[in-house]
């Protein structure tokens, strides 16, 4: 083990320490490793793959697919490291780890205000930054030949190349609890994110907001429902919309995307039913009514005076996507005005009210930051809104941490914990079923192989009891 570790880093890697220390790695195992570059982004950083081992059988882990989730680069490293000392996860399994350190390097720059600490909620807000959905490169509103960023590219042409047996994808929650969503069901994962979780003291999410119309597979596991065509309004707020998540299911690929919190929230493990839902539920929305509604009245204020600013575009992307969406959610989730018996919300828990406050709140947080961010970027303030955004973020920032408990879990545990949940989603998508070895077909014969055809069949079906909706995915 020693002679593979790295020193650890207390804190998240940047796009240029991810490199740095990947080919570290090859260097000491110029056998066991290997480093290539795959692609390379619109500002022209190199995206690259560090693979280990030299098995038949793929595995793919994606880091940084949003660009303000930089948990992931820390977690690839991890598991570069676990893979490199134990050989039963490379010769003993037949496999080779393939980790593309990066799927977003030129957003995950933009997050470096914050990225290497202090880690406070409003340091972390006052420079987020997370691109407008039509620049996240997991979607594909136009389809996988219509796919136009080049990082969305070379993914696809990494899926392809390899047809994984399984996919992870690693994103990060700022505030709430962990979860996974999967393309099809992994028995026994439920089981052992609840352990992992238990043992690192990371919260469970068990009403996720991002899966609030999903069906559960377990406790903070939940089926991602299969993917359908929709315009860009609808593809803001709904998220089973085609994505690199599914595209693989042609190869045989299950695909899991594994959330990890950076300020946890204990209330989101909470699965008793709520006091009073409905009073819950008018106050979430009357909130983002009121939120919203000071955030595009600052939003007219400052935008006469952005002209000049560089990159514009960019950061206002995101906020006029927050603020299409926002109006919309508060009169889904309000009891008084929701769509009724044609939509209806499924039963609620305390851990799911806890999680739509949490996500209302991250919406205000989060256009209020980039508004702050397109300000300061302005050099000047002749709208007079930096006082009043201050204010803002400082409430709204001291409401999760007093009104939510939210609490900074450190860097290194929330890489372990995503680190092991990966890990257990490999053994168990690793293990051969029954009914795969009885099948003798091509590229079937692990848990995974095969499956998604069929487990897109029982989502259409049966699987999913309300209208596949969730998350905006560009949230």
């Amino acid at each position: 083990m020693g002679r593979c570790a790295l020193p650890p880093l207390p804190r998240y890697p940047t796009v240029d320490e991810l490199g740095a220390r990947a080919a570290a790695l090859v260097a000491r195992h110029p056998h066991e490793a290997r480093l290539r570059r795959i692609g390379t982004s619109r500002a022209g950083t190199p995206m690259w793959l560090l693979s280990v081992g030299h098995g038949s059988r793929q595995a793919l882990v994606v880091a940084g697919p949003h660009a303000n989730e930089p948990v992931g680069g820390a977690t690839v490293l991890r598991l570069a490291e676990r893979a490199l000392a134990d050989p039963r996860l490379t010769e003993g399994a037949d496999a080779t780890w393939n980790l593309l350190l990066c799927l977003d390097p030129d957003g995950l720059r933009r997050n470096e205000g914050w990225l290497t600490g202090p880690y406070t909620l409003g340091r972390y807000f006052r420079s987020f930054f997370r691109p407008g959905f039509l620049e996240q490169p997991e979607w594909l509103p136009d389809g996988a030949a219509g796919a136009a960023l080049p990082e969305t590219r070379a993914l696809l042409g990494v899926q392809d190349e390899l047809r994984p047996f399984l996919q992870c994808s690693l994103h990060g929650v700022d505030v709430g609890g962990g979860f996974v969503e999967l393309t099809d069901d992994l028995p026994g994962l439920a089981q052992r994110v609840a352990h992992t979780a238990a043992r690192l003291g990371i919260p469970r999410e068990l009403g996720a907001y991002d899966a609030l119309y999903w069906p559960g597979l377990g406790p903070a596991v939940y089926r991602i429902p299969p993917p359908r065509r929709a315009d860009l309004a609808a593809a803001i707020t709904e998220a089973a919309v085609e994505s690199t998540w599914f595209h693989p299911h042609r190869h045989g690929t299950l695909t899991a995307v594994v959330e990890a919190p950076m300020w946890g929230v204990a209330a989101v493990s909470d699965g008793s039913p709520p006091a009073d839902r409905d009073a819950v539920l008018r106050a979430v929305s009357r909130t983002l009514r009121h939120d919203t509604g000071l955030l595009r009245h600052l939003l007219a204020r400052i935008r006469p005076h952005l002209a000049a600013v560089p990159d514009t575009a960019r950061l206002l992307a995101p906020v006029d996507d927050y603020l299409l969406v926002c109006p919309g959610l508060a009169d889904a989730w309000d009891p008084d005005t929701g769509d009724g018996a044609a939509h209806p919300l499924p039963p609620l828990s305390t851990a799911h009210l806890a999680a739509l406050r949490i996500s209302g709140r991250r919406l205000a947080l989060r256009t209020a930051g980039l508004l702050h961010q397109l300000v300061r970027a302005a050099g000047h303030d002749p709208a007079g809104a930096l006082p009043e955004l201050d204010r803002l973020i400082d409430e709204w920032c001291a409401d999760y941490r007093d009104g939510c408990g939210a609490r900074w879990i450190p860097v290194a545990r929330q890489a372990e914990y995503q680190a092991r949940v990966v890990l257990a989603a490999f053994e168990l998508a690793a293990r051969p079923t029954r009914a795969d070895s009885r099948s003798g077909q091509a590229g079937v014969g692990v848990r995974g192989g095969g499956a998604g055809a069929a487990g897109m069949t029982r989502g259409q079906d049966g699987g999913v009891r309300h209208r596949p909706r969730a998350r905006p995915p560009g949230t």
